[in-house]
């Protein structure tokens, strides 16, 4: 069996009397990239900063890296790397700077070769006398990537890392992030890039501080059991519009195409018949994306949770 690097069940955090994480349990096998999604508000940020150990859960228990998320949270902080939604680092300081000043942090021993091996590894070298102020946003990731994981953790926590950065930049993250999980790192990394989601081993979708889905992409689409139209052509908009009204459908327009998804068919067949005769649009029935299962799963939980208000 492999050791879990996350094991946590009843996982709650409240504010102002309000639930923002409310009993979420994940177990994540240890070497594994699992990518948290969900909504603004949704809890991912807050969920994180438990699991490191920066904030007391109000309720569940569990360990990461085997430590216990209650008792050894001073010890989670030191074996985990944590990287923050929003760069954080000193920004009137050089690139090699600032990772002295991690590395003096965390004591690490000849520091100063350990930072070199650091900014060559992440490709920082060539920037090293460079202010961290001046850096574009995909130079400023790596930064703080290498700032979290100069210690050697052996659990990443990115929250958000590639928000804001350019495609090539994305793909650089994340070549990074799958050599290190070859390396036996652990990485769990909230994103709302689908694309990333599907580079990840399984992945944990979040929305109102409950955990909803579970899994591999192809589990996760194949749980949602959903049944999904596409239309082309003018006049989708419009329809988008008549069809959001529609209890128990979902709806979004991708480019030139609008997706129409619910879990009984027929009810999705009675809400487009209307307009399958519109000779505007092209209609095909087409399998579910993970964005098309996203999409029903927040508006499930939507229309669930104002139906409990």
């Amino acid at each position: 069996m492999t050791p879990l690097a996350i094991d946590v069940e009843g996982l709650t955090k409240r504010f102002s009397g309000r639930a923002v994480v409310d009993k979420v349990s994940l177990k994540v096998p240890a070497g594994e990239v699992w990518g948290f999604l969900g909504p603004n508000g949704s809890g991912k940020t807050t969920t994180i900063r438990m699991l490191c150990g920066l904030l007391k859960p109000d309720g569940g228990r569990g360990t990461c890296l085997g430590l216990d998320i209650l008792a050894e949270a001073d010890a989670i902080k030191r074996q985990v790397g944590y990287m923050t939604q929003r760069f954080s680092f000193y920004e009137d300081l050089t690139v090699r700077e600032n990772l002295d000043f991690v590395a003096r942090l965390y004591a690490l021993p000849d520091r100063r070769r350990q930072v070199e091996a650091t900014m060559d590894r992440v490709g920082l070298a060539s920037r090293r006398s460079q202010l961290a102020g001046s850096l574009s946003g995909g130079w400023k990731q790596r930064l703080a990537l290498a700032a979290c994981m100069m210690h050697a953790p052996k659990l990443l926590l990115l929250d958000e890392p590639t928000a804001g950065v350019d495609p090539q930049a994305r793909r650089e993250f994340w070549a990074e992030i799958h050599a290190l999980a070859r390396d036996g790192v652990t990485v769990l990394v909230s994103t709302h890039y689908m694309d990333e989601a599907e580079r990840c081993d399984r992945i944990a979708y979040i929305a109102y501080g409950r955990l909803l889905a579970v899994g591999t992409v192809k589990e996760v689409v194949a749980g949602a059991d959903l049944s999904t139209w596409i239309a082309t052509g003018p006049g989708r908009d419009d329809v988008a519009r008549r069809l959001a009204r529609v209890p128990g459908v979902a709806t979004a327009v991708f480019g030139p195409s609008l997706h129409v998804s619910a879990t009984d068919p027929t009810v999705l067949r009675r809400a487009i018949e209307p307009f399958r005769g519109d000779p505007r649009l092209a209609w095909r029935e087409a399998e579910p994306s993970l964005e098309d299962v996203f999409i029903h799963l927040i508006e499930s939980a939507t229309a669930a949770r104002e139906k409990a208000a």
